[in-house]
């Protein structure tokens, strides 16, 4: 249950990635990425909130938020900043380095030959973009794929709010099949080979690579946490989540859904509100609009069609629920949605 509501948030988020590079790190080195906002429209200009990861391919560093404790990573390890902080990887910990935006910017908006070779060295400025020397005899005492993950911030993203700003995932704690290893595996080859299609692959194999990591952090959660995620793994609330995610265009009642929930509405409205933070009719009507939101720009329905799918007999009525969630009419929203995925 929790993998299919997962899943279906994903798809209606429009969850991608790309634009990988490796790095060999050597000696004393340090680099510092800027807040994703900076430098998204560069990377991922068609999504709305972007997520970086980095992945220890061998040696080890020290990776955290700009300003806070790091973590120390080994082969192996994973961290993922879900909403895309400033943050620092290091050699030891402590190192600062001003990211270069400027020259950021320029390099990464150069596409060609993905994933890049970069060398990092002791020069205290980011450059992701340097391709990495066949000369060069240092060895390297890390090298890391780095890579990015976009996603829809609105109408509706219950996940972004229930991530933590970091999640550090140890090689130890990944199974051996893990997406993230394989991801690695594949990345390493393909920086090296650049076979046809190897973009398109570590794109789709990052996103499963998330979904790892959203598993993981899930099953590390304290019984007492509360969120969506938290949610999820509740047996009444859980599948009152399913069948609103799964039946978004159903005429759901408080009553039908506590039915479904094997409590009463009051147990279930309290419960719901408790773990989700608003009541459950609130929650249907905020996915349906994130269900709308998706179909306007993946589709070429019509208004009527949509207001259908997710759960409105006319037009008038869906257009006046979409406007008040978003701040625009749907047709509106569309056209402008539309011309930022042709920019």
């Amino acid at each position: 249950m929790t993998e299919d509501v997962l899943s279906g948030l994903l798809r209606r988020i429009r969850l991608r990635g790309a634009l990988f590079f490796n790095v060999e790190c050597v000696g004393s080195w340090v680099t510092e990425a800027p807040a994703s906002v900076l430098i998204s429209s560069a990377v991922m200009p068609a999504s709305e909130h972007m997520m970086e990861y980095h992945i220890v391919l061998g040696g080890t560093c020290w990776a955290g938020i700009t300003g806070e404790p790091q973590f120390q990573m080994s082969a192996g390890d994973v961290i993922l900043f879900p909403h895309g902080d400033a943050h620092v990887m290091s050699s030891v910990p402590g190192l600062r380095a001003e990211p270069d935006l400027p020259f950021l910017m320029a390099n990464l908006k150069k596409r060609e030959g993905l994933p890049f070779m970069v060398r990092q060295q002791d020069d205290r400025h980011i450059q992701p973009a340097i391709p990495c020397p066949e000369t060069a005899s240092d060895p390297p005492s890390a090298t890391l794929l780095c890579g990015f993950l976009g996603c829809d911030r609105g109408p509706f993203n219950p996940l972004l709010s229930a991530l933590p700003r970091v999640i550090h995932a140890r090689a130890s704690e990944l199974s051996v099949d893990s997406w993230a290893g394989q991801l690695a595996r594949l990345a390493e080859t393909e920086s090296r080979s650049a076979r046809p299609g190897g973009e398109a692959v570590l794109e789709r194999m990052s996103e499963m690579m998330f979904v790892d990591l959203i598993r993981l952090y899930l099953s590390t959660m304290p019984e007492s946490q509360t969120g969506w995620l938290a949610a999820l793994r509740d047996r009444h609330v859980g599948r009152v989540l399913s069948v609103m995610h799964g039946q978004p265009a159903e005429a759901w009642t408080l009553e039908k859904l506590s039915s479904h929930a094997g409590l009463s509405r009051s147990a279930l409205q309290d419960r719901f509100v408790e773990l989700v933070g608003q009541p459950p009719m609130q929650y249907l009507r905020c996915w349906r609009m994130q269900v709308a939101s998706n179909l306007l720009v993946e589709s070429n329905a019509k208004m009527i069609t949509i207001a259908r799918e997710v759960g409105y007999e006319s037009e008038e009525a869906f257009s006046r629920t979409f406007k008040r969630a978003v701040g625009q009419p749907p047709a509106m929203w569309r056209r402008e949605r539309s011309l930022q995925q042709v920019r």
